[in-house]
């Protein structure tokens, strides 16, 4: 029987990048999206484009989006319509805190995880993984992230449920940054036989997405979570296959090339080392 895994797919990098490491483990993926009212609803395109290029490549995924209608005019947060302007700078300073989203990832862990229980118990009863995306750069801003909230999470879907010791935890960047998760995509592209560049260019870090065309999105490269996937490429000294640009203060639109975008990125990273 094939190792069954359910993940949380946001279509960005790091979700991404599990995605691949799981399938190159040898799981069979059931990939979860939340449309949640996010500005960057970019990324649950480029999720589901990657889904296409993954089954067009013989990978056992599957993937549905699950829509919480309503919720965004109900939550204080930058990132979701209506919020205020999304931040920039580097992810750790403490005006990223406008980026949380209360409680996001507890619920999108109870729906995840009654998923992985419906698939561990349907049938012959199998074991089944629960997938997040979660790494070390994610500890300072987002308590929802760190190991103490998903051990309690976990002990309380345990409580609320029969069978649910089928269900395990499995988060294998937890203690790692952004350039390591690059790293291990990059390995799992290696292993799957998959074009590194044609899978990034399906995924969206960027929380302010500009729209170019009805159907070209660019990433902006000065919000926290550009920055630190930029960070990630010029570590891994590979271009980023995503398209950059910026706003013009006459409303029109830049498309800005790769070794601009490092340069100004570095800067940011240079003064916030500084400070």
């Amino acid at each position: 029987m094939k190792k069954q895994a359910v993940l949380s797919l946001s279509g960005g990098m790091d979700s991404s990048s599990l995605l691949l490491h799981l399938l190159a483990n040898g799981y069979e993926v059931t990939a979860l999206g939340f449309d949640y009212g996010q500005k960057h609803k970019i990324e649950l395109n480029r999720a589901a484009q990657l889904v296409k290029y993954l089954k067009d490549n013989k990978q056992p995924v599957t993937h549905q989006v699950i829509k919480l209608d309503g919720l965004s005019t109900l939550l204080n947060s930058s990132l979701v319509e209506g919020g205020k302007d999304v931040p920039e700078g580097h992810y750790e300073q403490d005006n990223m805190k406008e980026t949380v989203v209360p409680n996001r990832n507890k619920i999108f862990s109870s729906l995840i995880q009654a998923v992985a229980l419906s698939i561990a118990t349907r049938g012959e009863k199998q074991p089944v993984a629960i997938a997040m995306g979660i790494h070390a750069g994610d500890h300072a801003i987002y308590p929802d992230c760190r190991q103490e909230f998903r051990d309690i999470d976990f002990d309380a879907f345990k409580a609320g449920n029969w069978d649910a010791e089928l269900v395990y935890h499995y988060t294998p960047y937890l203690e790692v940054n952004k350039f390591e998760i690059l790293e291990d995509g990059l390995r799992s592209c290696n292993i799957l036989n998959l074009e590194f560049n044609e899978v990034y260019r399906r995924t969206n870090t960027s929380y302010k997405p500009i729209k170019l065309t009805e159907d070209i999105w660019l990433s902006d490269y000065k919000s926290a979570a550009s920055v630190e996937r930029v960070e990630a490429f010029i570590k891994l000294d590979r271009p980023d296959p995503v398209q950059y640009g910026e706003l013009l203060p006459d409303g029109g639109v830049r498309t800005v090339k790769w070794d601009e975008v490092k340069e100004s990125v570095q800067k940011v990273l240079d003064g916030y080392k500084k400070d």
